[in-house]
C-alpha cells in the first residue's frame, strides 16, 4: 500500500494515470494557493482557499514522510532524515504561513505573505521540463559560473570608475547622480544587462565611454550563457527521447 502511495505522489511517468492525475491536481492546488497574493485585501473566499490548499499541502507532506524509505533507501533512518531534505524544508516553509488559519496558537508562524511565494518552487517537483533545465544548469555550471564571475568583476570595475569620474549632482537635470557606491553598482548592473532604465545618466566623456562599452559587453555576456544552455538543453532532450524509445522497444 505504501509503495503504491509513493508511486502516485512522485512525478508521473508514462502509463501511470493516477500519478499523472495527482501531479496535475497538485499543480492546480499550488496555483490556487498563489492567487490571494495577487490581491491586497483578504476576502472570505481567499481564507477558504488558503485553508483548503494548506490542508492539501499538509496531507502531501505527511504522505511523503511516511513513504520516505522508498525515496531515501536508508531504512528506518529515512523517516528521521526526510524532514531535513531540501524538498521537505521547502514544503514545510510553504505550509507555515497558512497555519495561522488553523488557530491562534499558530499566529507566530505567519511571518509574511512573501513566504508563500516559496510554494512556486513546488512547481519544479511536478514539472519535468523545469527539472530538465535544472540538470542542464548543473551540467554547465562551470561555464555559467565563469561567465558570472566575469560579469561581477566587470560590474564592480565599471561601478568603481563611474563613482569616481561622475559628479554627485547631474548638471543637466539637477538631480542626484551616483550619490553612493550602491548607486554606481545599480547603474553598472542594469547597463550590463542592456536594460538601462535611464534614471542615472553619465555626463562625463569617460562615463559615456564606459556606458557604451558596458552595453556592448552586456550583449556578449547575455548571449554566451544563453547559447550554452540552449545547446545543452537540446542534447538532454535528445537523450531523453532516445531513452524513452529504448524503454518502449524493450517492453515490446
Amino acid at each position: 500500500m505504501r509503495k503504491r502511495i509513493y508511486e502516485i505522489i512522485e512525478q508521473g511517468h508514462d502509463g501511470d494515470k493516477a500519478s499523472i492525475a495527482y501531479d496535475i491536481f497538485m499543480l492546480v492546488t499550488i496555483t490556487a494557493s498563489i492567487i490571494p497574493l495577487m490581491f491586497v485585501e483578504e476576502t472570505a473566499a481567499f481564507r477558504v482557499t488558503e485553508f483548503v490548499t494548506v490542508s492539501l499541502f499538509i496531507l502531501d507532506y505527511l504522505l511523503r514522510w511516511i513513504t520516505a524509505d522508498f525515496k531515501l533507501f536508508k531504512g528506518g533512518w529515512s523517516f528521521v532524515l526526510y524532514p531535513f531534505t531540501g524538498w521537505a524544508i521547502i514544503d514545510l516553509l510553504s505550509i507555515l504561513p497558512g497555519l495561522s488559519i488553523l488557530g491562534r496558537g499558530f499566529k507566530i508562524f505567519r511571518v509574511t505573505r512573501l513566504l508563500r511565494i516559496l510554494r512556486l518552487l513546488k512547481f519544479i517537483r511536478y514539472t519535468g521540463k523545469i527539472q530538465l533545465l535544472g540538470r542542464v544548469i548543473r551540467k554547465e555550471r562551470g561555464v555559467l559560473l565563469t561567465v558570472l564571475g566575469i560579469s561581477v568583476f566587470y560590474v564592480f570595475l565599471t561601478a568603481l570608475v563611474m563613482f569616481n569620474v561622475e559628479p554627485r549632482v547631474n548638471p543637466v537635470t539637477g538631480s542626484t547622480n551616483f550619490e553612493n557606491f550602491f548607486d554606481a553598482l545599480y547603474w553598472a548592473t542594469v547597463t550590463l544587462t542592456t536594460v538601462g532604465y535611464g534614471d542615472m545618466i553619465p555626463v562625463t566623456d569617460v562615463g559615456r565611454l564606459v556606458s557604451m562599452l558596458s552595453s556592448l559587453f552586456g550583449v556578449a555576456i547575455i548571449a554566451l550563457p544563453s547559447g550554452v544552455i540552449t545547446a545543452s538543453y537540446l542534447d538532454e532532450l535528445r537523450s531523453m527521447k532516445a531513452e524513452t524509445a529504448d524503454n518502449r522497444s524493450s517492453k515490446e
